[in-house]
C-alpha cells in the first residue's frame, strides 16, 4: 500500500512538471507572436525544455506500464509515441529561422499537449487522493475498484 502512495506522489510531481513546462512553452510562443521576444530567445528557451519533457513523459509512461496501471498508460502512450517519432526524425527542436512559419502549428500542438497533460494531472490527483484516503482506512479491496 505504501508503494502505491509513493507511485502517485511521483506521478503527481512529474505531471505537475509536464503541465508547467508546456504552459511555459505556450507563453514563450505567445510572446513571440506578440513580438515581446525575438525568435532566437524563444527557440533557446523552448529547446532547453524539450528533451526533459520527453524524458519525463517517457518515464511516466514506463512507470504506469511497470505498475500495471493500464488506463493511465494508455492515456499517456500517444504523446510518448509522438515524442519518439519526433525525436527519431530529428524534428523535436524549434528552428530559429523557421519559427514564424510554423508558429500556429507549434501553438496548436502545445495546447493539445497541455490539455492532455491537464487531463492526466486531474486523473493523477484523483488517484493520489484515493490512495491517501485508503491508506488511512487500510481497506485494500476499495482501492482496486477504480
Amino acid at each position: 500500500m505504501e508503494w502505491d502512495l509513493f507511485l502517485w506522489i511521483i506521478s503527481f510531481v512529474i505531471s505537475l512538471a509536464l503541465v508547467a513546462s508546456v504552459f511555459y512553452q505556450v507563453i514563450c510562443l505567445t510572446d513571440l507572436e506578440a513580438d515581446y521576444m525575438n525568435p532566437y530567445e524563444t527557440s533557446i528557451r523552448i529547446n532547453r525544455l524539450v528533451l526533459p519533457e520527453f524524458i519525463l513523459q517517457g518515464s511516466l509512461c514506463i512507470l504506469f506500464l511497470l505498475t500495471w496501471h493500464w488506463f493511465f498508460f494508455l492515456v499517456s502512450l500517444p504523446v510518448t509515441g509522438y515524442h519518439a517519432m519526433l525525436y527519431n526524425k530529428r524534428r523535436h527542436l524549434i528552428d530559429v529561422t523557421e519559427v514564424f512559419r510554423g508558429i500556429d502549428f507549434e501553438k496548436k500542438l502545445r495546447f493539445t499537449k497541455l490539455g492532455l497533460y491537464i487531463f492526466l494531472f486531474i486523473l493523477v490527483v484523483f488517484r493520489l487522493t484515493l490512495s491517501v484516503v485508503y491508506s488511512f482506512t487500510e481497506d485494500d479491496d476499495l482501492l482496486h475498484l477504480f
